[in-house]
């Protein structure tokens, strides 16, 4: 999803409650400098996307890892059973950029991806489509139904899997 949608506090609420591990791709890339230069347009530094799916490659094959990240067209098909891309209406996501110091640009590139369902549409080409599920994220009750039913996913799969 969008930058603002909800996804860190989902994903790793979501790790905290199904017992998975959590990988925040941003905190990675920082972490182990996975850079490939700094885009001055946008004032951030530029994903190595290679260096990226080496880092989380064995991780990935054990399975059971929640991936927080905007982007997910670099990610290999096979790392993934199911993808949720959250989607937040445009008033919501505007206040939570502003909040966190978006202006201009880059302000309102964010706001026209997700109005476009940029990343949404990334996710169907990606991945086959019966995996990619989009989900509100508008406000604490939608966060409340978006884990009772992530969950209910899980324990699903856990059945189906084992």
């Amino acid at each position: 999803g969008t930058p603002g949608v909800g996804k860190t506090t989902l994903g790793k609420e979501l790790a905290s409650r199904a017992g998975l591990s959590y990988v925040n791709v941003g905190e990675l890339a920082k972490e182990g400098e996975l850079y490939e230069g700094f885009d001055e347009e946008y004032n951030c530094p530029i994903l190595d996307e290679d260096r990226v799916v080496d880092e989380l490659e064995e991780r990935m094959s054990q399975g059971g890892v929640i991936v927080d990240y905007h982007g997910c067209d670099f990610f290999p098909e096979r790392w993934f059973d199911i993808v949720f891309v959250l989607r937040t209406e445009n008033s919501y996501l505007y206040d939570r950029l502003e909040s966190r110091g978006y202006t201009g640009k880059k302000l309102q590139d964010n706001i026209q991806c997700e109005i476009f369902q940029t990343l949404y549409e990334e996710a169907v080409l990606s991945y086959r489509k019966e995996i990619v599920h989009q989900l509100p994220s508008n406000t604490p009750e939608d966060l409340e139904r978006n884990l009772d039913q992530i969950m209910q996913w899980i324990e699903q799969w856990m059945k189906d899997n084992n």
